[in-house]
């Protein structure tokens, strides 16, 4: 069991993605980094992670060690390919027991903590925090009441199920990260949050990586053209992200701008994901019919290290996406140096801050026009530039592990003093607010 001191064991729960995976295609993104960067960072602090998520392929080992201290365990629910996110919800109780049967080969007390991510994990963490008579900390990482609230266009809403589930994750978690003020609001407002288990604390950013370089060598690393004026898009290519904002506003840009067609470059660098998996051409096809195929570039999901130099070589990074519960892309690119111009949602005005462009709407001319101004500028984005660096090192992922152990801190105390069986929360916990 844990003690005052804090957890020494944490089972970490994210069963639709694995830490693993490629960020940037399928259902890998922020949450994916998330977990691999506050594992790492928690062991180094001598809190050993175990993370379970869901075995997807046999050529998997059934346990694989991240990190030292980090171990990824592989849990067997239902055929390992084929499977989507929307289907999970009829695997929870496999995963359940997979998760269960690991622990019963432990020894007693082997888990002082659980940390479950997205509210499929929170399902199988609320279960696992009965069992095992442990805190439960829960990060939604997306809600669906949230997204429900600014779907795109022709977009499909999340499922009934989904709302019902998160209640139920809120109300049996003893701490419930939120990753922005905004989202502690929305989580107390349209969940009914207990208040007192709400803890804000932002995510990171891996400030040894994403680091200022030279743009024309970034650039001749990535193939872009060096005099080129380049916009860039990262994510998943779906209408949540909405990157057909971007290729609409380009659009536009070169309407206004006919001697930009041999410079201006939209780089989309992601892969089809969600409803986009629908469409996974899509874009290309809009691209194509607002004859600005010859501008836009498609790349794959990168690793990291390569994902810096993107940013390197970017001018701009856009981020137009309808709902972000933070918003990784745009604190990465501004640790790089690159200005963001971002959608006036969620938690991206905590990301972005003043040190970037915040729109309103989702309009592509509205869009080009602030793209238009910066790209025209090189005295303003040298200003976004130096404020955007100082602005992303205030989210290194070493601050955001130091504030999870606070709250696990708490969370074990309040369970401690509580009596066997019931959850206990502490009221007035201070939220740990990135100012």
């Amino acid at each position: 069991m844990a003690t005052c001191d804090g957890p020494r064991r944490v089972a970490m729960l994210s069963v639709h993605t694995s830490p693993l995976e490629q960020p940037g295609t399928g259902d890998a993104g922020g949450l994916n980094v998330y977990v691999v960067e506050t594992a790492r960072q928690l062991a180094e602090r001598g809190v050993e992670v175990e993370v379970f998520t869901r075995t997807t392929t046999a050529e998997l080992d059934p346990v694989v060690e991240l990190a030292p201290g980090v171990l990824v365990r592989h849990v067997t629910a239902g055929p390992y390919e084929g499977l989507g996110k929307d289907d999970l919800p009829g695997q929870l109780c496999a995963f359940a027991a997979g998760v269960m049967r690991t622990a019963a080969h432990a020894p007693e007390g082997h888990y002082d903590l659980v940390h479950s991510h997205y509210w499929l994990s929170g399902q199988v963490g609320w279960l696992a925090h009965d069992r095992w008579q442990v805190p439960l900390v829960h990060t939604m990482h997306t809600m669906a009441r949230v997204k429900n609230a600014h779907l795109a266009d022709g977009d499909s809403p999340e499922p009934p199920g989904r709302e019902i589930g998160e209640v139920q994750v809120v109300e049996a978690a003893d701490r419930l990260i939120a990753n922005t003020a905004k989202e502690a609001e929305e989580l107390v407002g349209l969940y009914d949050a207990d208040p007192g288990k709400v803890v804000v604390v932002p995510p990171g950013v891996d400030l040894s990586l994403f680091t200022p370089g030279d743009r024309r060598a970034a650039r001749a690393r990535v193939g872009l053209p060096l005099d080129a004026k380049v916009l860039l898009f990262v994510g998943r290519i779906q209408p949540l992200k909405a990157p057909e904002v971007l290729v609409s506003a380009a659009a536009e840009l070169l309407a206004r701008h006919p001697d930009w067609a041999g410079e201006l470059v939209v780089a989309v660098l992601g892969g089809p994901s969600g409803s986009g998996l629908a469409h996974p051409h899509g874009l290309e096809e809009l691209a194509a019919r607002l004859g600005v195929s010859a501008s836009v570039r498609f790349a794959p999901p990168v690793a990291r290290q390569e994902l810096a130099r993107w940013y390197q070589a970017a001018d701009l990074v856009a981020v137009p996406s309808h709902s972000e519960s933070f918003g990784l892309v745009a604190v990465e690119a501004q640790a790089c140096g690159t200005p963001v111009v971002a959608a006036n949602v969620g938690g991206l005005p905590t990301a972005v801050g003043d040190a970037g462009v915040l729109v309103d709407g989702h309009d592509p001319r509205v869009w080009s026009e602030h793209l238009e101004a910066l790209l025209l500028d090189q005295a303003r984005r040298e200003e976004l530039s130096r404020r955007a660096v100082e602005h992303a090192a205030q989210f290194g992922w070493d601050r955001t592990a130091e504030q999870l152990l606070e709250v696990y801190l708490e969370a074990c105390r309040a369970r401690t003093l509580s009596p066997i069986g019931e959850s206990a929360t502490l009221d007035g916990i201070p939220s740990a607010v990135v100012p």
